[in-house]
């Protein structure tokens, strides 16, 4: 997985090739990605906070069949902090946790509390408070000005047992980021390898989500339905953009979209296999504004619609089913999922009249998948297979979205668009011994209908207009693996690597001439060795890690006009060293100490707008009572 920052705030995945709208991520299985999201790298991710999770489920390639659409390259699924297990009495666990680092200036704070009043009522309650200065780049860029930003979240939980095996989950979370400036547009871009500062004063985000679900779940009970989980949600994501130009002239615009979600899955066993089937449904509210304002202040005009449709409505209702049956000693898992999305926009700017237009738009999906699993050997060893299908419908985002694309471009609304389509195959293996454990795969995606901007041949205000279109055939392909090895008792050494390559169809110029180019921040050849010290049994702990990059040099038509982000030629490879450790401080103290690029490289994640942190000390402290 390559994390690309378009700032040090707004962090954006690439899974297996794709990011942005073409990758799902969820919060205790409740879906993050709406109508909104658009494409190439986002910042909604960032809006997870990550000292409120528990852990991450991955699901690497096409999960379309159970996630529904935009789940291409991928699926992330952040399961929150759970109360702790029933013990036969009250628990109550406070703990505080901080952590500093030197290259940013940071603080952050976290303050937890998890307990159980009764075998029935459990609850986690917790406040993240974070500040990052400018962040300090290696020995040759130096700071970074307008780097840093500010948050504060709180995150609030009960789980009740209304029954044996069965919960009631009522849970809330509040991430609310302020001043996060995307730097590469504005004169504080950095000077590093031929990169171009960008002419904005100021160009700063203020983003907020908020979440609230009831969940019923329920697992082990025998009969027709062994397990289910039924939820109902309410989510707000908001965005604010502050755009002050080199004219002083400002933009402010932004949007808010109201989430409904409700969806019910459900598990059965049969003679036949392992039954998991379900519905869900989600209904986008959007309201979307843009206002201008001249250079010496005073109100210019408030346009129809802000980056989106305003006054805009979408829906997402699927039903999926999915089956696991032993074949002999090959575990077979089909699976299939049809998908309903309607749009409805009331306000859509039309860019020659200035007119409020409409649009309206439906479409509907089937996708399938086949995965085969033999185990092999020892328990934990398999070889696995399998082709799975993936989709993404359009959004408010394709359809809508009136705003510069590059710099004498306007992107403009567009009338009809069909879905993009995914076909995945993969191969691959795992081992798993007393001292080696290793796992392979290779990937291929096949790429159709991809929406693409492309050139319409008309002017609109001196610009050229381009508006999306389903033009991108192509593949994406890739090699991943992972080797472990216990040395001796104390000793481990990990190695992981991952080599990709990719091409779309595209229009890499102004004119209407589609041709073959490469896939847009095609992940560079990869890789990190690891050596870890911990004795048996022991808490005390300490490793060395090397992460290493190739220069990332594939690039496409738009990704070599991104000279604010991307060097020309592309991104320089790095090499980067760390060491750290951990140690428990008495009863209830634990440390962990990192020293991070001890070489002090300047280097960033391929595409990112800001170099990634120079030489640093990190210390983390986590206090439990």
């Amino acid at each position: 997985v390559m994390v690309q920052k378009t700032s040090y705030g707004q962090g954006s995945p690439f899974l297996r090739g794709f990011t942005g709208f073409r990758t799902l991520a969820m919060v205790d299985g409740v879906r993050l990605n709406n109508s909104v999201f658009r494409d190439g790298p986002n910042q909604y991710w960032n809006t997870i906070d990550p000292w409120s999770i528990d852990r991450y489920e991955v699901v690497l390639g096409p999960a379309s069949v159970l996630y529904g659409s935009d789940a291409v390259g991928g699926a992330v699924n952040a399961l929150t902090l759970a109360p702790p297990e029933w013990t036969g009495q009250a628990v109550w666990e406070r703990t505080l946790r901080y952590r500093t680092a030197t290259a940013d200036e940071s603080h952050q704070v976290r303050a937890g509390l998890r307990g159980r009043a009764s075998e029935q009522l459990g609850f986690v309650a917790g406040y993240t408070w974070k500040d990052f200065d400018d962040v300090e780049g290696g020995d040759e860029v130096g700071d970074q000005p307008q780097t840093g930003y500010d948050e504060m979240d709180y995150d609030l939980r009960a789980d009740y047992a209304v029954a044996e095996n069965t919960t009631l989950t009522l849970a809330h979370q509040n991430v609310d980021q302020e001043d996060a400036w995307r730097t590469h547009r504005t004169v504080y871009g950095i000077d590093w390898e031929g990169l171009k500062k960008g002419d904005d004063q100021v160009h700063a985000f203020d983003q907020r989500r908020t979440l609230t679900y009831l969940s019923l779940r329920s697992k082990d009970r025998g009969g027709a339905v062994d397990a289910y989980t039924v939820t109902l949600s309410r989510q707000v994501q908001s965005e604010d953009l502050d755009r002050l130009r080199v004219d002083n002239r400002r933009d402010l615009q932004g949007f808010d979209v109201t989430t409904w979600g409700a969806s019910a899955t459900l598990e059965s066993g049969s003679s036949v296999g392992r039954w998991v089937y379900g519905a869900d449904y989600y209904r986008d509210e959007v309201d979307s504004y843009s206002a201008r304002y001249k250079a010496d202040g005073s109100f210019n005009k408030k346009e129809i619609q802000g980056p989106v449709a305003d006054d805009a409505t979408y829906d997402l209702v699927g039903l999926f089913v999915q089956d696991t049956v032993d074949v002999g000693a090959l575990a077979v898992t089909p699976g299939l999922r049809y998908t309903r999305a309607e749009l409805q926009a009331d306000k859509v700017a039309d860019p020659v009249s200035g007119e409020a237009t409409a649009r309206d738009d439906d479409w509907d999906t089937v996708v399938g998948s086949l995965r085969a699993l033999l185990p092999v050997g020892d328990e934990g060893s398999a070889v696995y297979a399998g082709v799975s299908q993936g989709f993404r419908a359009p959004n408010l985002s394709d359809l809508t979205r009136l705003d510069t694309a590059r710099s004498t471009e306007l992107e403009t609304p567009v009338e009809d668009l069909d879905p993009e389509r995914f076909v995945s195959w993969e191969i691959g293996g795992r081992v798993t011994g007393q001292r080696l454990s290793a796992e392979a795969a290779y990937y291929y995606t096949h790429i159709e209908d991809l929406i693409v901007r492309a050139p319409t041949g008309r002017t609109v205000d001196e610009l050229l207009e381009v508006t999306k279109k389903n033009a991108g055939d192509g593949y994406v392909q890739g090699v991943e693996l992972t080797v472990g090895y216990q040395l001796a008792d104390a000793w481990r050494v990990r190695a992981m690597g991952t080599w990709m390559d990719g091409e779309v169809e595209a229009y890499p110029t102004s004119d209407p001439v589609k041709v073959k180019d490469d896939l847009s921040r095609v992940m560079p050849l990869t890789g990190q060795l690891s050596l870890r010290w911990q004795p048996q049994g022991a808490a005390y702990w300490a490793e060395a890690v090397v992460d290493a990059a190739g220069k990332a040099d594939h690039l496409s038509a738009d990704d070599a006009r991104d000279t604010q982000r991307i060097p020309p030629g592309g991104t320089p490879g790095y090499t980067v060293f760390t060491v750290r450790g951990g140690l428990p401080v008495g009863a209830c103290l634990d440390l962990t100490l990192a020293l991070e690029n001890l070489t002090d490289e300047d280097y960033r994640i391929h595409g990112s707008g800001v170099n990634e942190p120079g030489r640093q000390v990190v210390l983390t402290a986590q206090a439990t009572f």
